[in-house]
């Protein structure tokens, strides 16, 4: 795995920390000219073959990169575990040397992130976290993708997560401190993110004037926001816990009278799927300041956007245009 500097490309993208402020403009950038330009790219990468390994079931992220590696002329593969020989005893580590032998790159959905970096350290090609227990990269640039396209930049832009400490909530702290954002993240101190997670996103916000905290009053948190996210109370795995998290997510309800206290132009996000009634009430996510319909049909460029850099370590042809 390659860490965050200003001169060195990276090989993987198993977190947003893999990324240098430059390379996510350059990414972001690219995104968006793919998004306006969606057939511009179908010979890009073109004969090549994109393998796809999801654990567990999965709808936008499945969905959106065999889309991705559509548009660029690639042949998705989608495998599951027990269409491989990891269930039958071999390494994981042989398993990456044998597909990136097939495939220019590599996604995994994992409910471990030991897998990635076990994939990404064995493997020759790129490999790219579709979703892990930890980090959730690729939601996370769609998400601030469709906030810039909402607001015209993303510098100061001040978004309040509620809700689990999760990988959803570690990847946002993770790349609105790379962005330059102001992120605070409310949840029960049983529930909150990884302090080490916490520590990385604080060390990048000080390098981009962004600013990262986490606190568990849900009104400090939302106070002011131009951006309100959530994410699902009971992940999948967790349902042992319904009874026990519903009751300590109570107060941190997305609702009309919560989100009275962020900006009157304030929009509200969800990475998907939804409970309607339980993490956010059906007015707000079916309403006018809703933005998760967007947010899910960002899923594809950007993954399209890393992808491609990946691939062909362009970078410095894609130049921020704003």
């Amino acid at each position: 795995m390659t860490t965050t500097t200003a001169i060195t490309t990276p090989t993987d993208l198993l977190r947003i920390a893999d990324l240098a402020r430059p390379q996510f403009d350059q990414l972001m950038s690219l995104a968006s000219q793919m998004k306006a330009r969606p057939l511009k790219w179908v010979k890009a990468l073109r004969g090549q073959s994109l393998a796809c390994v999801f654990e567990q079931p999965s709808t936008r992220t499945r969905i959106s990169f065999a889309a991705a590696a559509y548009r660029l002329g690639m042949l998705p593969i989608m495998l599951r575990p027990d269409e491989l020989q990891i269930g039958r005893g071999e390494t994981i580590g042989d398993t990456a040397h044998v597909i990136a032998g097939y495939a220019s790159a590599i996604v995994v959905g994992t409910l471990d992130q030991r897998t990635l970096e076990e994939m990404a350290a064995a493997a020759s090609v790129p490999v790219i976290n579709g979703l892990s227990d930890q980090h959730h990269p690729c939601q996370a640039l769609a998400d601030l993708l469709t906030l810039r396209d909402r607001f015209g930049w993303l510098q100061g832009l001040r978004l309040a997560y509620l809700g689990d400490g999760n990988n959803t909530a570690h990847s946002l702290m993770e790349a609105g401190a790379l962005a330059g954002m102001r992120i605070t993240v409310a949840t029960p101190e049983r529930y909150r993110p990884s302090r080490e997670v916490e520590r990385t996103a604080q060390r990048i916000a000080a390098e981009t004037g962004g600013a990262v905290a986490v606190v568990t009053d849900p009104i400090e948190a939302i106070e002011n926001a131009d951006a309100v996210y959530t994410d699902l109370w009971v992940p999948m795995g967790r349902e042992a816990e319904t009874q026990r998290r519903l009751a300590d997510f109570a107060p941190y309800q997305v609702n009309p009278a919560l989100m009275a206290h962020a900006k009157p132009n304030a929009v509200f996000m969800h990475c998907l799927p939804a409970h309607r009634g339980e993490e956010v009430t059906a007015e707000l996510i079916d309403g006018p300041t809703s933005l998760v319909w967007v947010q899910a049909a960002n899923r594809m460029p950007i993954e399209q956007a890393v992808i491609y850099l990946l691939i062909s370590g362009r970078w410095r042809d894609f130049a921020e245009e704003w």
